[in-house]
């Protein structure tokens, strides 16, 4: 029998976090979840932060599972998160204070302070990184103005995956697709910009060192390996961006004309390209180039994606209205089509709160009815997430130069086959699903990458397409929608 090879992969959204086993063979992955734990931003003296020692308690829980039910040697563990927030260490290690949520208020502001000092242009020129209030360069900045205590002290600036690595292992180090969400590395070289620092009064001296995806940085400590009642177990730096582990795990085919959607809380798209791309039409379309796993980037926007949705569902729970996902979809299903335009990446809906209520303002300010069903509500917000995708799509194509194919859909968003659909109709192209764990599964490839069981990202994808059920999406009613996105844009 051939010998399967085991891998602790942790995988922390901005909604619950995971610990999965992976087990690899020459052809095939099988994945296994160990432990799922929530997650969300906590409240302290009126700010949003994250539980970090909540977090790091329940990391060590699945860890601590997931080896003893391995059953033998784990070949490694890897941390992947969401991006752009930190935390901040002081000269002996110990963390300062709770990491600051991207959603909180800190940062409102902050762009045009920032653009004030250095100019957009010149801030876009040397990162290539979209511009959202929630970048880690704005939440420095906000710190800074805000004369934290913290940053004063601070010996070593840390992105939220690699300090839960630290915390396994004891390396500091900023992981090349995590540190590329902060808009303070110039995507061109992969190094931080100095430039922008410099510009924006911003320490240099807390910048730790960049490594590359697939580096075995350390091995799991003796304190914690004897805590956990494990024994030594390397700590790899995987894509530790989720979107980056995600991205990895798409299961294309390397000779089409591909881009890829990693849909959940928020909405990934983009095409993944050997070098960045910083000129003119991706400065007008506002894409970010981040780091994706070999050196590669990951050419994208950000789009607020399932956000709307979920906090819908949390409001009306609020009420005392619970309703499972295959009940929102089902009473979406039957309501009327393209009853609203929303634009759902308006910035009154970042923030969490009464989503519903927030809808009907910004219909109302828009001169549209508000809306009472909340099948309509879902409906509409998926219509316009699927009309958002076709225009993002369209960006893509003109930047590139060239046409995509097949769109690849890959994260928990693949349950909710409506928004898959409207996806397909609304870009007039096939639209592939699949992996649901994608995160996770490109995690464990680029452990095994590191450590000698795959031989590149490539056969990585390959094993994805054998080991993994796929979905196709036809697109339908093109002419409608086409219709309805000309009237969109007007």
């Amino acid at each position: 029998m051939e010998q399967l090879e085991k891998y602790i992969a942790v995988d922390l959204g901005a909604e619950s976090g995971r610990v999965m086993l992976g087990l690899v063979s020459a052809d095939k992955l099988v994945l296994e979840e160990i432990h799922r734990f929530g997650n969300g931003p906590i409240e302290e003296n009126g700010t949003l932060r994250w539980d970090f020692n909540g977090l790091l308690s329940e990391i060590k829980t699945g860890i601590g599972k997931a080896a003893k039910g391995a059953s033998g040697q784990v070949r490694g563990i890897g941390i992947d998160s969401w991006g752009v927030d930190f935390g901040l260490l002081d000269a002996d290690g110990k963390l300062l204070e709770n990491p600051y949520h991207y959603r909180d208020s800190q940062t409102e502001g902050m762009r045009e302070k920032a653009f004030e000092m250095m100019g957009k242009r010149a801030i876009y020129d040397n990162t290539g990184v979209q511009f959202m209030v929630l970048n880690s360069v704005y939440q420095l900045l906000a710190m800074r103005l805000n004369n934290s205590a913290a940053l004063a002290k601070a010996a070593n600036l840390v992105f939220v995956g690699d300090l839960f690595t630290y915390c396994l292992c004891g390396e500091i180090f900023a992981e090349y697709s995590l540190a590329s969400t902060s808009q303070f590395m110039d995507m061109r070289t992969g190094q931080w910009s100095k430039a922008v620092l410099e510009g924006l009064s911003l320490p240099t001296d807390i910048m730790p060192k960049i490594i590359d995806p697939g580096t075995v940085v350390g091995i799991l400590s003796d304190d914690i390996a004897n805590e956990l009642g494990c024994g030594t177990i390397p700590v790899i730096a995987i894509g530790s961006h989720d979107t980056a582990s995600a991205v990895a795990a798409v299961p294309a085919a390397a000779d089409a004309n591909w881009a890829y959607l990693s849909s959940g809380t928020w909405s990934l798209m983009g095409v993944e390209i050997p070098q960045a791309i910083v000129n003119d039409r991706t400065f007008r379309y506002e894409f970010t180039n981040e780091g994706g796993v070999e050196r590669t980037i990951r050419l994208l926007k950000n789009i607020m994606g399932l956000w709307l949705v979920q906090e819908c569902r949390r409001q009306w729970q609020r009420e005392g209205t619970s309703l499972s996902h295959g009940e929102i979809a089902a009473r979406a299903e039957k309501a009327e089509p393209f009853a609203r335009s929303i634009d759902v990446d308006d910035g009154t809906f970042l923030a969490p709160g009464d989503m519903p209520r927030r809808i009907n303002d910004y219909l109302v300010g828009t001169g549209q009815e508000p809306i009472a069903d909340k099948g309509q509500m879902i409906r509409s917000i998926l219509e316009n997430l699927a009309l958002k995708y076709r225009s993002i799509t369209e960006a893509i194509e003109d930047i590139a130069e060239s046409k995509i194919d097949v769109m690849h859909i890959v994260g928990g968003g693949i349950q909710n086959e409506l928004l898959c659909q409207f996806t397909a109709n609304a870009l007039g192209k096939r639209v592939v699903t699949g992996p649901i764990e994608a995160t996770a599964i490109g995690n464990i490839l680029m452990q095994a990458i590191a450590t000698g069981r795959i031989k590149s990202l490539a056969e990585g994808r390959h094993i994805v397409r054998n080991s993994f059920e796929l979905k196709e999406y036809e697109p339908q009613e093109t002419s409608r929608w086409r219709e309805q996105y000309e009237q969109s844009k007007k």
